[in-house]
């Protein structure tokens, strides 16, 4: 068995791309229109990832060179998602948890559980889609202000 990709339903796609590629750093690397269905479909991967994968090949669809992706899928139609559709989280581990989090908390995005100890925190989407953040390698070693910083919402 093999990870493809988590899909998202999504209400804004500019306001989903900022958070995801602005924010978290993804690269949109597929986009798909389909007039006749009146939607759309984004999908995302980690530069990383794209390098772990040796990269895109000219014309090379990333849905089956097995690049783990994120499909941001938008419904023309549809008049919102309450909760995310009951979807759980994506994971995403990161060089760097405290300038991540910072990165997004500057971005005006409230981090729902901090990084208290320097390993894992969690964040929102525009869409309410829960994000947990993972500390590469070991767990930084706790630092202000995450070390103080209480929970916010739900996570």
């Amino acid at each position: 068995m093999e990870y493809l990709h988590s899909m998202l339903r999504i209400s804004d796609p500019d306001a989903s791309l900022r958070f995801f590629c602005e924010g978290l750093g993804l690269k949109e690397v597929h986009r798909m229109d389909s007039e006749k269905g009146r939607f759309s479909l984004i999908f995302l991967a980690s530069p990383d990832d794209i390098d772990r994968a040796g990269g895109l090949k000219d014309g090379e669809s990333p849905l089956k060179a097995g690049l783990p992706m994120v499909e941001l899928t938008y419904n023309w139609d549809e008049a919102g998602y309450d909760g995310g559709r009951n979807f759980g989280h994506l994971a995403y581990r990161v060089g760097d948890i405290y300038a991540t989090c910072a990165h997004l908390q500057d971005m005006g995005y409230t981090i729902a559980r901090p990084p208290r100890d320097g390993r894992m925190a969690f964040i929102r989407s525009p869409d309410n889609i829960s994000v947990e953040l993972l500390q590469s390698g070991d767990p930084k070693a706790p630092a202000e202000p995450w070390a103080s910083m209480e929970n916010s919402g739900a996570w």
